[in-house]
C-alpha cells in the first residue's frame, strides 16, 4: 500500500487517517537531552534520530541531531531505542518490523512513516509516551499510486492481460475494447491520492464522482459523503480505491456494496486489501459480473493456490502503487523538512494522530 494518506472515510473517533487532519500541529517543547540516568551515552550527546534512509544520502540534515541508521531488516539495534526522540518508520519491510523498537523509544517524541497510511504503526501510539506525534507521507506517495491508478485502469478496460497471454501462445485477439473516455469514475476516499487519480483521469475524458468521509465542496466541485455510495454506485463505470485502512473501512467493499455495482464494472484497488471483503469479490468476478485491477489483496502476499490469482476478470499486481523511482527523492525531501521543522521547534506537517 501501498506505503499508504485524506483518502479515507473514518469518523474522528476511529484510527487517525491522513484525510481527517490538518497539514500542521503545534509543536511541543524542545527536544530534551537524556537525563544522567539514561543508558550510556556516546561522546556525541545531541538528540538522537533513527532514520530508515541512510543519513549521508539525505542532503541538508540538521546538524542538531546525531543520527543512526535501522533500515527493519535486522532485529539487532544500531543503538538504544530509549535514546531516540525522532523515529522515521522503515518502509515496504512488513507489516511488524517498523513497530519493534516503539515499545523502548521511551522518549521518543515523533514517529514519521514513509507510507501513506498509518494502519500498521498507529495501534502502537498507546504505548508510547503522551505526546508522541504521528506523522504520514502525505506528498511522497500521490503521483506513483496515481499512475498506478491509470495504468490499472486502461489496461483492463483495454484488454492489455489478454494480449499479453496472446503474444505468450501467439494468438491476435482483434476486436472491440472498451475504453475510458466517457465512462464514470467514481473515487472512493477523496484526499490527497484521490485527487492525483483525478488529475491524472480528467484529460482520458471520463466523468468523475468523488467521496471521502464527509461531504464538502472543492474546486473541482463536490464530493459526496460516504453515505451517498449506494446511490453513487449503480452509474459508475470504474470504482476505485483510494482509502486507508481504518475500523470504518475495514470491509467496506462488502457483498452490498460489490452488488450495488452495475454489470460489467471494474472496481480498482489500490488502498488496501482489507478494504475489500474477497470471499464477496470473487463470487463477482467468478460470475463474470464485474472485474477487478487489484494493486492490494487479502491475504497479501497473494499465496500459491490461491483463487484471485485465476479469477476471470481480474488483475493483480504486487503492491507496487508507491515502490518506484518516484519514491526516494520524495522521501528524503520530506524526512529532510521534518527535521527542519523538528529542530526549530516549527509545526510539523502531516500530523495524523497525537498520543
Amino acid at each position: 500500500m501501498t506505503d499508504s494518506t485524506p483518502d479515507a472515510t473514518p469518523s474522528p473517533s476511529a484510527t487517525p487517517t491522513p484525510s481527517t487532519v490538518p497539514d500542521v500541529t503545534p509543536a511541543p517543547s524542545p527536544v530534551p537531552v537524556a537525563p544522567p540516568s539514561a543508558a550510556p551515552a556516546s561522546a556525541d550527546d545531541r538528540p538522537q534520530v533513527w532514520l530508515s534512509l541512510p543519513p549521508e544520502e539525505i542532503e541538508g540534515l540538521p546538524d542538531a541531531f546525531r543520527y543512526v541508521y535501522w533500515d527493519g531488516v535486522s532485529h539487532d539495534f544500531p543503538a538504544d531505542p530509549a535514546e531516540a526522540v525522532f523515529y522515521v518508520v522503515p518502509y515496504m519491510k512488513g507489516p511488524t518490523a517498523g513497530a519493534l523498537p516503539l515499545p523502548r523509544m521511551r522518549r521518543v517524541q515523533v514517529v514519521q512513516t514513509l507510507s501513506a497510511g498509518v494502519d500498521h504503526i498507529a495501534p502502537h501510539l498507546d504505548r508510547l509516551p503522551s505526546g508522541v506525534r504521528l506523522c504520514n507521507a502525505r506528498g511522497v506517495h500521490e503521483a506513483s499510486t496515481a499512475e498506478l491508478s491509470l495504468a490499472l485502469i486502461l489496461a483492463s478496460l483495454r484488454g492489455i492481460p489478454r494480449f499479453v497471454r496472446g503474444q505468450d501462445n501467439e494468438k491476435w485477439y482483434a476486436g472491440f475494447y472498451p475504453a475510458l473516455a466517457d465512462r464514470r469514475v467514481l473515487i472512493v476516499g477523496y484526499g490527497s491520492i484521490g485527487a492525483a487519480v483525478e488529475d491524472r483521469l480528467l484529460p482520458f475524458e471520463c466523468e468523475v464522482t468523488r467521496v471521502a468521509r464527509s461531504a464538502r465542496t472543492t474546486g473541482r466541485g463536490p464530493v459526496h459523503a460516504l453515505e451517498d455510495l449506494p446511490g453513487l454506485l449503480p452509474s459508475a463505470d470504474v470504482v476505485v480505491l483510494t482509502t486507508p485502512l481504518t475500523e470504518q473501512t475495514r470491509g467496506l467493499v462488502n457483498a452490498p456494496f460489490l452488488a450495488a455495482m452495475k454489470d460489467g464494472a471494474l472496481l480498482v484497488n489500490v488502498a488496501r486489501g482489507p478494504v475489500v471483503d474477497t470471499k464477496a469479490l470473487l463470487a463477482e468476478t467468478e460470475s463474470g459480473r464485474l472485474t477487478a485491477a487489484l494493486d492490494v489483496t487479502d491475504p497479501e502476499p497473494l499465496p500459491p493456490g490461491h483463487p484471485l490469482w485465476h479469477a476471470p476478470g481480474v488483475l493483480v499486481s504486487p503492491h507496487v502503487g508507491g515502490s518506484t523511482s518516484a519514491f526516494l527523492p520524495r522521501a528524503q525531501r520530506l524526512v529532510r523538512e521534518q527535521l527542519r521543522r523538528f529542530a526549530a521547534d516549527e509545526p510539523l506537517a502531516n500530523v495524523v494522530a497525537t498520543n
